[in-house]
Formats: structure tokens, C-alpha cells, sequence
């Protein structure tokens, strides 16, 4: 027996991240066709990410395409097996985009995929794709997000609040904009562009490599949070400037700088749009900034004059609730048109200048590429589809004249293309793990090789609709479970919030709820209103009102004990992040319902929460105290439930989280302590939102599920 077999799953879904390591990801296509680049580590448990490159080759011999694959940069090599050494600038970047890996964890190449540019240590390295060669060029220590001109011939990078360049024979490093004082950065994006609006990006390249669009972030009036370690009191605290709800945001210009040094300011009007969130410049036309209002209902699509920095507003969009960001978007199109992804006539559908190309029966997700003639989308299905396809997310390949679906069979798709060569990403229910096919004009070359482990257990999730509001669900039962046995403890075990879809079509989706369940527990995983769904409207039912999600929770929970064998008598929760808040909320405002929670890493008091995130759903705090207070745990109305019964709360936090910070889960704990309510806090030190520490990450599941055991019986 292998020592893989011996291990428990605890043990293996700590070690392996979750079975992302070993996995290729983060795919660029040549515009030849000639070359696939992607980063993968070694094996299923090795953190390190290397850059590897697959070559599409004719071979003569077989009269056909194979794949041959090499490794083009090995971190162990040009490390010498050395340490890694992070900034604090990249260990944030890294956090925001939630990146557990070391190694090569990003990397940028030049217009021809020829050239691609990374960071170790601090250090700024290149490799020459065609032929794998790797040298290390001299550059500021602190390299963070280095970028190749599209011709190849500079890299741009960040150090020190500092936007340098260097040219890519290793010549002429030097600071094209540095920062005026201590507050100010150029280059890198600010922390709510990072964790909540998903640009991770600060400087754009200009097609033609002469110049580049810079944007300057100013943290003078955002207020300063200090995360401590109490286990190590000699430590100063780490200050970060967190904009919470109701307070001052980072204020963000955009420059166009030379490479000469020479600078001249984009303007809008930043008071109205105050949110940088898009910026796309490409040889489709002029760059194009997405801005959005702080209340998000309104945003502009302007194109930017280079020649004297003005805008123009070349599309707006309104909403009377919010309006969403998507991978992708804004982008000039086919015949030069502007792409968009809007909710309009009920549906989310894709916009290509002024005609809509989809209808409802997609939701659409994401932009994947744009070609000449169409556009490659990632879409669910839509309020009047045929088919509701559970869980499923697939391809599309989007023209005027209609709609035709690239991937297919049951499962959960995504797609890199450029030009006539794409990469398919597919996850079934029936077979762990992600398979990668690379397909040319639509016909499989072959695979691209998984290094991740194998899990030690098989999910056997049943999809459902629950009740009369088709609330999507997994339910999963022990897997020696036989009818004879009676009903079951229950655990409901969901996301619950904005942006966090659970049930998914996918085998390794579940594996953590199939591992609980075989603890002895019927494992609920739904997905209700403010989850992504089939509609806008769904979506967006939970302004102003965040416990209308564990409305949903029940709703499905009761409608499932008619069809599965559920002992309502015995109901416990856990969840994580916003989660965590609706497990917190589960046995304050439900105790009829649910008779223990796990609360980890809870958002409980959303006043203590960033901006962006909140004001989209609670508005501004200082304007609308009484939903603030309708929505928290920690004011009276978060504490309405009746004392008697007490439910068991057991609160998760790491200390050195800097998204949700401990602060809510300690101000929780007053609360309850204050209002004589039972409840436990196991505080984790030194540890994030994300807890990558494979000991802690492995004994959490152990602790988690030693507590329901007790607190349900």
C-alpha cells in the first residue's frame, strides 16, 4: 500500500491545497498556434509552480499533430533550492488573489508569446520560449508583476511603490514614475481594486511599446487598521490602510507615462466615478476605462484620447440596484464594436456595440476571447432554458447569426483560445480532478498532462432543485450508507453569499462535504438567492437584506427532509467567510431550526467591512444605519433570537487576517458574552482568510467535525 493510500483525507486535501497543486493552470497560446505556456509544480504536493510549454508539432512519422512538452523555468534551479524571500507588497498580492502556491505563481509574456517575464524572491527573471533559455536581469530588489512590452524589447515592473523598466537585454533599468511620499504607489493595484472588483493590475503597456497607462494610488486618507501577532508581542503590528464601509477610499488617478519618464493625466471626473475598474487597451482602438459611481449603480465606458489624455463616454450603464464586473469586459469586439456583459429585459446577456447577441436561456459569466467574427463566452444556463443543467457552466462560441456550445457533456467548462487554438478545461461529477485538452479548429490534439493526486474518496453528490424558488442543492450521504440505517444528523454546509456558488457539477467541488458526510452526517449544500443563479433579479434579491439567505437555507433544508432521510431533530452549520456569517446567523436568529454552527472567519459586524463590497449591498452606513444594524450579528437586532434554547456556536478566526479581520469575531464573542450566550472561540495565530498551513488546514476538518459530534449527540 502506498503512502498516499495511508494518508486520511484530512491529511492529503491540506497537503495537496485541495488538489490544485500538480494541476496545470494559467494558460497563454501563441498568436502561431506554435506554443501552450502554463504554470504547474511538480507533483500533487509540491507548492512550487514551474513554467512549462507545450509545442504543437507536426511529426511527419504519423502524419498528424502531437504535443510535446518541456520545462521552460525551474524555481529550484534558478533559486539554487534556496528559501524564498517575499515582499510585503507581493505576500498582499498575493493573499488578495488568494494564491497558496510558491514558485512561479504569474507570469506575463510579450504580444508573440516569445517572452515571458516572472518573479522569485524579488528577483526578476525572463525566459525565451521558442528555445527555454532563463536568465535573471538586474532590476530594484522587490520585483512585483513584471510585464514585457508587446514587442519584447522592455519590461515594466513594480519595487518599492516605484514603476521601473528595463530593457530585455538586461540594459538600462531605471524609474519611469516613483511616488511623491509614503502614501503613494504607482503600478499596483489598490487593495479594493485587488480583492474586490478583480483587477490585480496597475499598469497597462500600449500596443505600440512606446508608452504606458500608469495608475497613481493615494492611501493618504484611508484610514490605518494594525494586524498583530499576539503570540509574538515583540512583533510591531503591521499596519494596512483599509478603506471600511463609510470611510475614505484610496483615491486612484491614471497616467500615461513614456519611456521616457514623461507623464500627462487621464481625466474624468473621479468624484462622480470614483472606482477605477477596467482598463483594456488593445490594437481593437483607443484604451478603454470602465468608472464606476461609489454606489455602483452607474458606471462609464470612456475611451481615452493618448494624444491630450482626455475621455469621452462612449456607453453608460445604470441599474436601480447594482451593477456587476466581469472577467473580460470592457473590450473592442468584432468590426470594432464595444463588448459588454449587461442585465437587460430580465436576463444577463452579452452586448456587442448596440445589439444584444444572446438571450436568456444563457447567464452569462465571463468573456473568455474575442475573434474577429465572435466572441467566446462562459455562461450557465438562463430563466428559459430548457434544461436547468445543475451546477453546469459551459462554453459558448457567440456570432450575430447565434450561439453554438463548444463543450460539452454534463460538467463544469472553461476555455483559453487565441486564434485557431484553444484550451478546454473540463471537471465532471463522475471523475475527480480537471481534464485539459487542447483543440485546434475544434479537434482534439491531446492532453495536457495533470500532476495532481488522486482523493482518497469518491463524491457521490445528488443535484436537486429545493421548493418553489428552484433553489439549487447538493446533497451527499455516507457512502455505506443503507436505508435500514434511519435518518441522519444533519450538516448544512454552504457559501451562501455574493459571487460564491457551491454546487457545482464537479467532482472535486464536494469532496469536503463527502468527507463530513462519511463522518455520519446528511451533508445540504444550497445555493440560494445572491449566489449566482439563472437571473439578475436572483442575484440581487439580497440588497439591503442579508438574512434572506438563511431563508433559503431552511427552504431547502425542510423541502429536502421529504425526499432524503434527514433527522430534523439534529441540524448543525458550518460555513467560512461569508459562510460563516450565515452560520453565526443560522443559531442566533433559527434556534428552531438549527441546534449548533461553525463559524469561521465571520463577517459579523459589516460596518467593519471594505467598501466596495459592502456599500454595493448595504449602501453608506452614515446615510443608512438601521440596515447595518438589520444585517449584523453583533447589535441588538443581530441578537433578537430568544435565549432559550441556546444554540452552540463555535467561532474560527485567524489572527492575522487582513480581509476579515478578527476584530468581527471578537466583537461577536463580547456580544454573545455579553447577552449570556454560549458559544466557543478558537483563535488561530499567524494564519489568513485563506489558513494555507497544511497542519492547521488539516486539523480544522478534525476539530470541526469533533464538535458537531458532541454538540448534536
Amino acid at each position: 500500500m502506498t503512502m498516499r493510500k495511508l494518508l486520511s483525507f484530512p491529511r492529503q486535501n491540506a497537503r495537496t491545497q485541495r488538489y490544485t497543486l500538480g494541476a496545470p493552470r494559467t494558460f497563454t497560446i501563441s498568436p502561431d498556434g506554435a506554443r501552450v505556456v502554463f504554470i504547474r509544480s511538480s507533483s500533487g504536493t509540491d507548492r512550487c509552480g514551474q513554467l512549462w510549454v507545450v509545442d504543437l508539432a507536426i511529426d511527419p512519422a504519423d502524419e498528424g499533430i502531437r504535443l510535446r512538452e518541456r520545462l521552460a523555468a525551474d524555481p529550484g534551479v534558478l533559486l539554487d533550492s534556496g528559501e524564498e524571500q517575499l515582499s510585503a507588497q507581493e505576500r498582499a498580492r498575493r493573499e488578495r488573489g488568494r494564491e497558496g502556491g510558491s514558485g512561479i505563481v504569474a507570469y506575463a509574456v510579450d504580444e508573440a508569446v516569445e517572452l515571458a517575464a516572472f518573479s522569485l524572491s524579488g528577483r526578476l527573471f525572463c525566459t525565451e520560449l521558442p528555445v527555454g533559455t532563463v536568465r535573471e536581469l538586474p532590476a530594484l530588489e522587490g520585483v512585483v508583476d513584471p510585464r514585457p512590452s508587446p514587442d519584447g524589447r522592455h519590461i515594466a515592473y513594480v519595487s518599492q511603490r516605484s514603476l521601473r523598466v528595463v530593457e530585455a537585454g538586461g540594459d538600462g533599468d531605471r524609474t519611469l514614475v516613483e511616488p511623491e511620499d509614503e502614501y503613494i504607489s504607482y503600478g499596483a493595484a489598490e487593495f479594493i481594486a485587488a480583492e474586490e472588483m478583480g483587477r490585480s493590475r496597475g499598469f497597462w503597456w500600449s500596443p505600440e511599446s512606446d508608452r504606458l497607462l500608469v495608475a497613481r494610488v493615494d492611501e493618504s486618507k484611508v484610514q490605518r487598521w494594525w494586524i498583530s501577532d499576539p503570540s509574538h508581542p515583540e512583533r510591531a503590528p503591521e499596519p494596512v490602510a483599509y478603506p471600511a464601509a463609510g470611510t475614505s477610499n484610496a483615491e486612484v488617478r491614471l497616467f500615461l507615462v513614456t519611456l521616457d519618464g514623461e507623464q500627462m493625466e487621464i481625466g474624468w471626473d473621479r468624484i462622480q466615478f470614483p472606482y477605477l475598474a477596467r482598463v483594456h487597451w488593445s490594437k481593437g482602438g483607443a484604451p478603454i476605462l470602465l468608472v464606476q459611481s461609489r454606489d455602483q449603480r452607474i458606471q462609464h465606458y470612456l475611451a481615452v484620447n493618448a494624444d491630450n489624455g482626455s475621455t469621452r463616454t462612449i456607453q453608460s450603464d445604470e441599474d436601480s440596484v447594482w451593477l456587476d464586473l466581469f472577467p473580460g469586459v470592457p473590450a473592442w469586439g468584432p468590426g470594432g464594436a464595444l463588448v459588454r456583459i449587461v442585465d437587460e429585459g430580465g436576463a444577463r446577456v452579452l452586448a456587442v456595440g448596440d445589439r444584444v447577441w444572446t438571450d436568456s436561456s444563457l447567464h452569462l459569466r465571463a468573456v473568455l476571447d474575442i475573434g474577429t467574427d465572435d466572441v467566446l463566452v462562459l455562461a450557465s444556463a438562463g430563466e428559459t432554458a430548457a434544461d436547468p443543467e445543475l451546477g453546469e457552466l459551459h462554453v459558448h462560441r457567440v456570432t450575430e447569426q447565434g450561439v453554438e456550445r463548444i463543450s460539452h457533456g454534463p460538467g463544469v467548462h472553461s476555455a483559453v483560445r487565441t486564434g485557431a487554438v484553444t484550451v478546454l478545461a473540463t471537471a465532471r461529477l463522475d471523475v475527480s480532478g480537471t481534464l485539459f485538452t487542447v483543440l485546434r479548429e475544434g479537434e482534439e490534439l491531446g492532453p495536457v498532462a495533470t500532476r495532481a493526486e488522486q482523493p482518497v474518496l469518491t463524491t457521490r453528490p445528488r443535484l436537486c432543485e429545493a421548493g418553489v424558488r428552484r433553489i439549487p442543492c447538493a446533497v451527499l450521504l455516507p457512502q455505506e450508507y443503507q436505508e435500514s440505517d434511519g435518518p441522519l444528523p444533519v450538516l448544512v454546509d454552504p457559501y451562501g453569499g455574493p459571487h460564491g456558488q457551491r454546487v457545482y457539477a464537479a467532482h472535486n467541488s464536494h469532496l469536503t462535504s463527502q468527507w463530513f458526510a462519511n463522518q455520519g452526517f446528511a451533508v445540504i449544500v444550497a445555493d440560494g438567492r445572491g449566489t449566482p443563479g439563472r437571473s439578475p433579479a436572483r442575484e440581487k434579491a439580497i440588497k439591503d437584506d442579508f438574512p434572506l439567505t438563511l431563508d433559503d437555507q431552511v427552504d431547502a433544508l425542510h423541502w429536502l427532509a421529504e425526499q432524503y432521510p434527514l433527522d430534523l431533530g439534529r441540524v448543525g452549520i458550518r460555513g467560512w467567510s461569508y459562510g460563516g456569517y450565515l452560520a453565526a446567523l443560522a443559531v442566533l436568529r433559527r434556534p428552531d431550526v438549527f441546534h449548533a454552527a461553525i463559524a469561521g472567519a465571520p463577517g459579523t459586524d459589516f460596518s467593519l467591512y471594505d467598501t466596495h463590497y459592502t456599500e454595493r449591498y448595504l449602501g453608506d452606513p452614515n446615510a443608512r444605519p438601521t440596515v447595518y444594524a438589520s444585517n449584523s450579528l453583533v447589535t441588538q437586532d443581530g441578537l433578537t433570537a430568544p435565549k432559550d434554547p441556546a444554540r452552540p456556536l463555535m467561532i474560527i478566526h485567524g489572527l492575522a487576517d487582513d480581509n476579515v479581520v478578527a476584530a468581527h469575531s471578537l466583537r461577536l464573542s463580547s456580544a454573545l458574552l455579553a447577552a449570556g450566550r454560549e458559544h466557543e472561540v478558537l483563535p488561530l495565530s499567524g494564519v489568513t482568510h485563506m489558513t494555507p498551513q497544511e497542519e492547521i488546514a488539516e486539523n480544522l476538518l478534525l476539530l470541526q467535525v469533533d464538535f458537531l459530534k458532541r454538540r448534536l449527540g
